[in-house]
């Protein structure tokens, strides 16, 4: 038999012993519940002590945990596959990290996790564009067309770099736009990374409970703004993943 440890999915701010249901990591039907140490408490599961594959469905069971326990408390994720040996190792974490989770639980109080991407639509009008207001790359373009084939590899290539350090421009210069105008209803943000041509923003805003609403309209404004140019995907109230992440290094 392996050992059985303790799966931590977060912490919060209660000495209230709750029982969340079986819904555990591991498809095992493992109860989640709290431990706590004075005001504070972690989220657990019984758990083999193992390193959890890095999968979509164990992501999703450790995520859908934390969602559960945010209708109820404001949370503090702690990082994927964080297992302890024992509930006294749990409470000893609780014990030594105590002032830096009750100022995080402080920080993120009432608040919510709402995600915002933004893509072009029609990408055959956006290069479009950058034609029509980069004169070189027209240039270029009318030369290339003018040339046998074989005779306008490298000017292709010139070509090339110019339409994607203008894409990239544009990118920037629309995405900032948009963070601009919903970063003011929201305490914090964070960009992550975007992906292909068409994607000009993916960023995540920390927003107090009481500004939701006035966040969701400006989402609602901006749709309305761009329509038929920018499709928008909202995500959210997730958990805060990423502006709070706890990492645990047992001794």
């Amino acid at each position: 038999m392996m050992e059985e440890g303790k799966y931590i999915y977060c912490i919060i701010g209660t000495n209230e012993g709750r029982n969340f249901g079986p819904i555990g990591i591991g498809d095992r039907g493992d109860g989640v519940y709290t431990i706590g140490y004075q005001d504070l408490s972690a989220v657990i599961s019984n758990s083999p002590m193992t390193k959890y594959v890095v999968s979509r469905e164990n992501m999703t069971a450790h995520e859908k945990v934390i969602e559960e326990v945010m209708k109820d408390y404001s949370v503090l994720p702690v990082r994927f596959c964080t297992v302890a040996t024992s509930a006294e190792e749990v409470r000893n974490l609780l014990r030594k990290r105590y002032t830096e989770f009750k100022n995080l639980l402080r920080d993120m109080d009432n608040k919510t996790e709402l995600g915002v991407r933004a893509l072009w639509k029609n990408m055959n009008a956006i290069f479009q564009e950058i034609v029509d207001e980069n004169k070189k790359i027209k240039q270029l373009r009318e030369k290339i067309a003018a040339k046998p084939s074989d005779q306008t590899y490298a000017d292709k290539i010139a070509l090339g770099e110019m339409v994607k350090a203008s894409l990239e421009a544009k990118k920037e210069r629309e995405g900032r736009e948009i963070l601009d105008g919903l970063k003011k209803s929201s305490v914090d943000f964070r960009t992550n990374k975007i992906y292909g041509d068409n994607m000009i923003l993916n960023a995540a805003f920390l927003v107090d409970r009481s500004r939701e609403k006035e966040f969701d309209n400006q989402v609602d404004e901006l749709s309305t703004k761009y329509d038929g140019r920018i499709k928008f995907k909202y995500v959210g109230p997730v958990p805060p993943f990423n502006f709070v992440n706890i990492v645990v290094k047992w001794k």
